[in-house]
Formats: structure tokens, C-alpha cells, sequence
């Protein structure tokens, strides 16, 4: 079975097991760094803001072995617990005064975005962009945004200005930050036969990520007002940043480092096999100068 055969045996599957109050359809749009995905949009009368569940994931489990019931027993499970409940007011994302509380701003790269950035507005910050978004819910699973266009601006009456000041404002209250070793986080991970020796000295850490608390677009917290100074300080040393996806950044303290050119084989080597291209910021890592106060690229 085709990927495109897999997609409509789905829709299909997923119509027979849902009441009339829900219509389901097949989505596809472009994404961040112009990946082309493609999902089913379930849609409940009442709500007008509802989930696309993407297939390409599915799929892939389908070739090892899964069902197309499976497939479609698992859309319904996630989508019962990712729905929206309630409706989103019209009139709410029509006026700026009450959106303006939950502008927020991701971190994506530049030239592969070129398309999504055609009728934006945006920063540019180094080689990468500064996206705006309207946070309409957070929960376990991520975020649901609304990405602000040209015709938002022009609806609203302001300039990208206002939205960016307004970001500003509120993505380091909606999304704090999180900086952790990353030996810390390996420890908090299920491991099979994996042992940790309490007596153990770890020494200086060798690496840290740096996120927002739901991990999802987290490499915007670089944006934050006095972040890399604050891990500058921490650290007591210049660092290098490397660019681990939209969603999280790697921190690497200059004297535990193996050095620029050698993290810039890494990244790219990372990017290549680990990296969804959906999910790709950058191919370089950055250097954070203390006496200079700035990242460069």
C-alpha cells in the first residue's frame, strides 16, 4: 500500500468509527523549513479550532507491521485527548487588545523558510528568523498557536512592531525556561541496565540543554532578556550554542569544548541523521562571547 493509499484507508476508517457531530478530512500544508506534511483534520461541530493529526509517523509503523484498525484506533485515542472542549470566540483573535496577552515568538531558520516567511512579518536574528504566534493553549502534548500573518496586522491596526514588543512581554512568562545538565536528564531516563553509582564524581558537566518546560520551540529562549548572559555567568566561561532542533539548543562550556570546527562536523552530522527536517534550525553552532555580550555565528 502506497503512503497516499495508506492516507485515504485511514480517513475511511476513521468515518466509520466517529458520530455525525464530527467531520473528518485530509490536510496538507507546509510547514516550518518548507516540509510538505500531510494529516487528518478532525473537526466537531461547536469548535472552531480543532486538531490535524499528522500521518507520516504512522505510516512508517504501518510498513512494520501495524493495521490500518490500529492506525485509526490510535488517531481517535490521541484526538480525544488533544481536542479542544470549548470554541474560540470569533471576536477574541479579531481584537488586538485581548490577543495581545498571549503573543509569543518562536525560532526557526531563515532561508529554508523563505515561503512561510513570504506574507509574515518577521526578525531576523543572525542567520535565523523571529516568527510571532498567538498561544492558544499549552498542555502536555505542546502547544496550539496561531501563526500571525500580514493580514493579521492589517486586521489588528498595528505594526510588527507592536507584536514584537508585545512578544517580548510574554513569552518568557507563558514558556519559562529550563537549563539542565544534559547528565541530569539521562539519569531521569528509563535505561535498561543502567546503574547509577551514587558515590560517583561527575565533575564539570560536559553539556547542558537549554528549553522552555514543554520542550516544543524552546530554541527561543535564547531570545530571552539576560538568558545567555545568565548562562555566561553561570557557566564563568564563554560557551558555544549548538543547534539541536526548534525545540532545544545544546550549551557546551568553551573549555570542556573540542572546538568550533570540530561541533560544526557534529551538528551537521546530527542534523543529517537525527534531525526531522521539520524540526532543523541551523547547520553551524554559535559562540556566546561574555565581553562582548552577544551570540555569533
Amino acid at each position: 500500500m502506497t503512503y497516499f493509499q495508506f492516507i485515504h484507508a485511514v480517513e475511511g476508517k476513521v468515518k466509520e468509527e466517529i458520530d455525525g457531530n464530527i467531520s473528518v478530512y485530509i490536510h496538507s500544508t507546509v510547514k516550518n523549513n518548507g516540509t510538505r506534511r500531510h494529516g487528518l483534520t478532525i473537526a466537531e461541530k461547536g469548535v472552531n479550532i480543532f486538531p490535524t493529526i499528522y500521518l507520516e509517523e504512522y505510516y512508517e509503523q504501518f510498513k512494520n507491521g501495524g493495521s490500518v484498525k490500529k492506525t485509526a484506533e490510535d488517531i481517535l485515542k490521541l484526538y480525544r485527548e488533544v481536542r479542544f472542549k470549548s470554541c474560540f470566540e470569533g471576536e477574541f483573535l479579531k481584537d488586538f487588545k485581548k490577543v495581545k496577552g498571549k503573543i509569543v515568538y518562536h525560532l526557526v531558520n531563515c532561508q529554508a523558510n523563505q515561503e512561510l516567511l513570504s506574507d509574515a512579518p518577521y526578525d531576523e536574528y543572525l542567520d535565523l528568523a523571529v516568527v510571532y504566534y498567538v498561544l492558544l493553549e499549552v498542555n502536555s502534548y505542546g502547544m496550539a498557536s496561531l501563526m500571525i500573518k500580514d493580514e493579521h496586522l492589517e486586521m489588528w491596526n498595528v505594526t510588527k512592531k507592536e507584536v514584537a514588543c508585545e512578544a517580548q512581554r510574554n513569552t518568557r512568562r507563558l514558556l519559562p525556561y529550563e537549563f539542565r545538565a544534559m547528565g541530569e536528564l539521562l539519569d531521569e531516563l528509563p535505561i535498561a541496565g543502567r546503574e547509577k553509582d551514587k558515590g560517583e564524581d561527575k565533575g564539570k558537566d560536559l553539556m547542558y540543554v537549554l528549553s522552555n518546560r514543554i520542550r516544543s520551540y524552546g530554541a527561543s529562549v535564547l531570545l530571552y532578556e539576560g538568558q545567555l548572559d545568565g548562562i555566561g555567568a553561570y557557566l564563568e566561561e564563554n560557551y558555544y550554542v549548538l543547534p539541536c532542533s526548534v525545540h532545544e539548543v545544546i550549551v557546551v562550556p568553551e573549555s570542556v569544548s573540542p572546538g568550533w570546527e570540530a561541533l560544526n562536523l557534529l551538528v551537521d552530522e546530527v542534523n543529517k541523521t537525527q534531525i526531522d527536517p521539520e524540526e532543523h534550525l541551523s547547520d553551524h553552532v554559535y559562540y556566546y562571547d561574555r565581553q562582548v555580550r552577544r551570540l555569533i555565528a
